[in-house]
């Protein structure tokens, strides 16, 4: 026969309204709850959580939707994040949209309807109206990587714009001047970001961006492959490409060692992410590289932030966090 509340109140000797509270996710003295939960390990009581969630309105779980799960700088970031919210009592329910946008909308709604207590996103829909069921309810939301104008949230994001222009200057410096850029979709707030980063960089160099120099990928293997093999084929004289993903790196290099292309002897390469897959190129490729964990971690943090304040009536201001990316050396980049 399962234990009940009353149960533990005659095993630990409180009262009824102590206990109810603390499975209710309310707050007990310390010694109380000392008392309590070595009662529920010893009765075996099972805590109904749905029931929980209806009476306070929390089910402890926070959603996450994003567009690729076999995306390594998704993963590396979601399972920071699922470590400090675990710590922190939270279960999380993963979504993976396919980078598409119907289907990140289904996934929105379908945490919607579990009453998922916040939501993180990294977009795909670049307007933000397939988080209006969120905002409507004033549930927490924090989007990754990708800002959306107009949507009052908290961002965790990383300067891109810088990211990209100092690793055109390392070509620069090095005596390049027939820079192709692989860069992302048109629409995405990232891809805007360090295509700015391409031009800027150059034009400061007193150099004049070429749209000959210049593809647009779609974050995969086979988009960085395409665009890479665009480039050779309409620029004989390009000396060095920057990779803007690391899919496309991937899809980049694969490329460039099929179309028999010596790096950096006849092309030099830098890429995005990923220090394994840099390491394993021959020779090492210089990458750019993100804060995964220091992206992960604050992104957990503004959540449990974010859904405190809520659930106290509280106001704070929305915090947009960026963070700086590193270079790391390999030996891709040749100078002229």
């Amino acid at each position: 026969m399962a234990s009940t509340i009353k149960d533990i109140a005659r095993l630990t000797g409180l009262g009824l309204a102590t206990i109810s509270s603390y499975l209710n996710g309310g707050n007990v003295r310390e010694e109380n709850r000392v008392k309590i939960e070595a009662a529920v390990k010893e009765l075996n009581f099972e805590i109904n959580e749905v029931a929980r969630g209806l009476k306070t309105n929390k089910t402890k779980t926070v959603g996450v939707v994003i567009p690729e799960l076999n995306n390594k700088f998704c993963t590396e970031i979601i399972t920071v994040m699922e470590d400090i919210l675990r710590n922190h009592g939270y279960a999380t329910i993963v979504c993976d949209c396919r980078t598409d946008k119907e289907l990140e909308k289904k996934a929105v709604d379908f945490l919607y309807r579990k009453r998922v207590d916040g939501i993180i996103n990294m977009p795909v829909n670049s307007d933000g109206s397939h988080l209006s069921c969120f905002h409507k309810v004033k549930k927490p939301i924090v989007l990754i990587d990708r800002k959306i104008n107009g949507i009052d949230c908290d961002y965790v994001l990383v300067d891109n714009l810088s990211a990209v222009k100092n690793a055109i200057l390392k070509f620069i410096d090095q005596g390049h001047t027939r820079i192709g850029m692989i860069g992302g979709p048109d629409d995405i707030f990232t891809a805007q970001e360090r295509m700015l980063g391409y031009r800027l960089a150059l034009m400061e160099a007193g150099i004049v961006p070429e749209e000959r120099l210049i593809e647009h990928g779609d974050y995969t293997m086979n988009g960085g492959g395409r665009c890479l093999e665009n480039l050779i084929k309409n620029n004989k004289d390009i000396t060095a490409v920057f990779v803007a993903n690391y899919e496309m790196t991937m899809g980049a290099v694969i490329a460039i060692n099929e179309l028999g292309i010596r790096i950096p002897d006849d092309l030099s390469v830098i890429g995005f992410d990923n220090a394994e897959f840099a390491r394993a190129c021959k020779p090492k490729l210089t990458i750019v590289t993100q804060p995964m964990e220091e992206i992960g971690r604050n992104v957990a943090e503004l959540i449990l932030q974010r859904i405190d304040v809520y659930e106290k009536g509280n106001e704070l201001e929305y915090q947009i966090i960026k963070l700086q990316t590193e270079i790391l050396e390999g030996k891709s980049v040749k100078k002229l």
